[in-house]
């Protein structure tokens, strides 16, 4: 009698264990950094299934859904991934999926390995922890370890660091791409902001891309017109500019790219890629 119980309980468990069943100890890592959703990844048919946004925002990939698909995108490839469908297609090519994507709690489930993978990550399991490696970033050869930036306010300033590869080559992205005209230095630019000279610009931000031991590879300021000015002794004077500091060099630079550059730091922070070195704001 104790043997049929013993073995109707091991099928019970098989057949749980081989369905979708709540994945609530799995921890998945991205470049070190816990990854925090609302929604929890799922086990089903032995695989490991995650909430689709909450996945690739940390992959640096652009989500937009068209019908019952979806459409990833990163610099060129382009990953199409249908609702119940047992395939996907990477820049127009057909690619097999262990288990078809659903939708649950308003979330698109997909197999982790698959879109990690797809990404050129590498993917490895202990026990209930799945640890994913995203695609090294290079700068000149250099792997890049964070992003820092610095901001002041008038009593202060703030120092913080991005991880994760793909924030720090999507704000690298944005500032070799949006570069606009090379210009001459301004004649006023600070970190103060200058009310006295018409013309003057105001840096509000510094960004440099430090290696795995911390040495600065590259920076980039952005800089501010000061608009505190008759709009008439303005007239010629770009609003934003960017200074390679490293190579002493400034360029036209667009509002919409500093906003882009936000967005992302907002996402790393969100995310659990943000730390906050120093706080002197008062």
């Amino acid at each position: 009698m104790k043997k049929t119980c013993l073995g109707f309980f091991v099928a019970i468990l098989l057949c749980i264990t081989s369905s979708t069943a709540y994945a609530a100890a799995i921890q998945i890592k991205m470049d070190g950094v816990t990854i925090a959703s609302d929604v929890l990844p799922e086990i089903k048919y032995k695989r490991i299934m995650v909430p689709l946004r909450a996945i690739s925002e940390n992959l640096g990939a652009n989500v937009e859904w068209s019908n019952s698909a979806v459409i990833l995108s990163k610099n060129d490839m382009n990953v199409i991934i249908s609702l119940n469908s047992s395939t996907a297609v990477k820049n127009g090519e057909k690619m097999p999926l262990d288990v078809k994507p659903y939708m649950k709690n308003n979330c698109m489930f997909v197999p982790l390995r698959f879109i990690a993978e797809t990404f050129e990550c590498n993917v490895n399991y202990s026990k209930l922890a799945v640890t994913v490696d995203t695609k090294p970033f290079l700068i000149d050869g250099v792997q890049v370890k964070t992003t820092q930036l610095e901001y002041h306010m008038i009593m202060g300033g703030v120092v913080q660091q991005v991880y994760g590869n793909a924030y720090n080559e999507a704000i690298h992205h944005i500032f070799v791409k949006n570069k606009g005209e090379k210009v001459e230095a301004p004649t006023n630019y600070s970190w103060n902001l200058n009310l006295d000279i018409p013309g003057s610009y105001y840096k509000n931000g510094q960004y440099e891309f430090l290696d795995q031991e911390g040495n600065r590879l590259v920076r980039f300021d952005v800089y501010s017109l000061i608009r505190s000015f008759p709009s008439e002794l303005l007239t010629g004077y770009p609003e934003t500019l960017i200074h390679d500091a490293y190579k002493d060099e400034w360029f036209l630079f667009r509002d919409k790219a500093i906003q882009s550059i936000e967005h992302i730091i907002g996402t790393a922070a969100r995310n659990g890629f943000l730390t906050t070195i120093s706080n002197t704001v008062v």
